[in-house]
């Protein structure tokens, strides 16, 4: 049911107030200068109402980016470690500095990519930006139904450079174990070993505690991830021999894996130890975070496929691994080889 009531206005001039009801549905009513004006916003009304997205934009007129932002951080941050979490409170503060006090209606592809084209941060860390305030509205639309579409879809994120890959050759990774064992931190070689097995980050591995491993059946579980999602690490060869011997001596004032010998509350710090190692072995250009790359790359050459290692390491997609890919090329050539022999035989 719609209807237009008609008043005069101070000014002498007519007023036309169109209020629509339809059952189920709250009345929404509007005023126009003109008839004709109020009539088409009746059809218009009815319409979008009837087709469900009505509410939806009246929703987007109602909240500012500043409530997005507030309800993010109290439903949907919890859903992250605290180190994600912090990660992505920053970002999204940036963008709350840009955009709090606009209507959600009225933040468009070209006003995010002004913001966007003005910021000075490498590629890699705009693209960080963009992809927290995605996933923002994101939420926005499909479980608060606050938008019908996401302005930041429409937004290109910068080029990307290729991901670094440093490794360490065989050469190379014999004389870095070598220093690493030489070592006067006894914990150095185990948490080397235990890095280069898994390819385990180091916030996660020095967040181990006993109660997350298994020794008896070889694995343990993280249960904070960067990606917020559970992950069982397999514990095989010299690096489950290492963690069973470092068993017999674990301390029983504290619950960590690997605790500082000075606060046992709290993880070790080994960047001394590293870095030491490192200059004992003649090694440059080489961070704790290629000891996973490391792990990725000797994956890679052993034939594991892009999934598997996505999968060994925590990436939900396969956009973070494919810089291995070259790595894996002689395991591809072998299969492309059989396949062929299988298929046509050895001679033709």
């Amino acid at each position: 049911m719609a209807r237009i009531k008609t008043r005069t206005a101070k000014d002498g001039t007519p007023r036309y107030t169109a209020e629509v009801r339809l059952k189920g549905y709250p009345a929404q009513t509007a005023t126009f200068k003109r008839k004709t004006d109020a009539n088409k916003w009746i059809q218009d009304t009815e319409s979008s109402i009837r087709e469900g997205r009505h509410f939806k934009t009246v929703k987007a007129k109602k909240h500012t980016f500043s409530d997005l932002t507030a309800r993010y951080y109290s439903e949907i941050l919890p859903r992250y470690n605290e180190k994600e979490q912090k990660d992505r409170r920053s970002k999204l503060d940036w963008w709350t500095s840009k955009f709090g006090n606009c209507l959600l209606a009225d933040i468009t592809p070209a006003k995010i990519n002004e913001y966007k084209n003005a910021m000075t941060q490498n590629p890699a860390t705009i693209d960080k930006y963009i992809k927290n305030l995605q996933h923002s509205f994101s939420i926005a639309v499909n479980e608060w139904e606050w938008l019908e579409e996401n302005p930041v879809k429409k937004v290109k994120s910068p080029k990307l450079p290729r991901g670094r890959v440093r490794f360490l050759d065989d050469e190379e990774r014999i004389k870095f174990l070598q220093a690493c064992k030489e070592s006067p931190n006894p914990l150095l070689y185990p948490c080397i070993i235990l890095a280069l097995s898994t390819g385990m980050r180091q916030a996660e591995q020095m967040r181990l505690v006993w109660s997350d491993v298994n020794l008896d059946n070889g694995f343990l579980i993280l249960h904070e991830t960067k990606n917020g999602e559970r992950r069982r690490i397999t514990l095989a060869g010299a690096c489950l021999d290492l963690l069973k011997e470092h068993a017999k001596n674990k301390r029983l004032d504290t619950n960590l894996l690997f605790p500082s010998s000075r606060n046992p509350q709290m993880p070790i710090d080994l960047r001394k130890s590293f870095l030491n190692a490192l200059k004992a072995a003649q090694l440059t250009d080489f961070k704790w975070h290629d000891l996973r790359h490391c792990t990725a790359s000797y994956l890679a050459m052993n034939g594991a496929s892009l999934s598997e290692i996505a999968e060994i390491l925590g990436h939900k997609s396969l956009q973070m691994v494919k810089r291995y890919a070259h790595l894996s090329d002689g395991h591809i050539s072998n299969v492309v080889t059989s396949m062929n022999t299988k298929i046509f035989g050895e001679n033709l």
